[in-house]
């Protein structure tokens, strides 16, 4: 029980790491400070890591919900930094 707590805090802590860059670029309609590397990677990273735990969950009949809202929240802002990558160019 304890270990699902665990995974939620850090789930969680994981999942906002990116918020202050998705409202900082929302905010100012600016994004060229952003790496084109590092969103891509960032966005791949994220595919793979989610696909992984999603087949793996499948093979183990469990489910690790706090990873899937981890990996779901980060992959929507990379997607909307990937947006406004393209949208606000200088």
């Amino acid at each position: 029980m304890l270990h699902d707590y665990i995974g939620w805090i850090g789930a969680f802590l994981f999942a906002i790491c990116g918020l202050p860059q998705v409202i900082k670029t929302w905010k100012i309609k600016k994004a060229d400070d952003l790496s084109w590397l590092f969103l891509i990677f960032w966005f791949l990273g994220e595919i793979f890591t989610l696909t992984y735990i999603i087949l793996d969950d499948v093979i183990l009949s469990i489910t690790h919900y706090p990873l899937y809202i981890n990996y779901v929240f980060n992959l929507i802002m990379v997607i909307y930094l990937i947006y406004a990558k393209n949208k606000y160019k200088s």
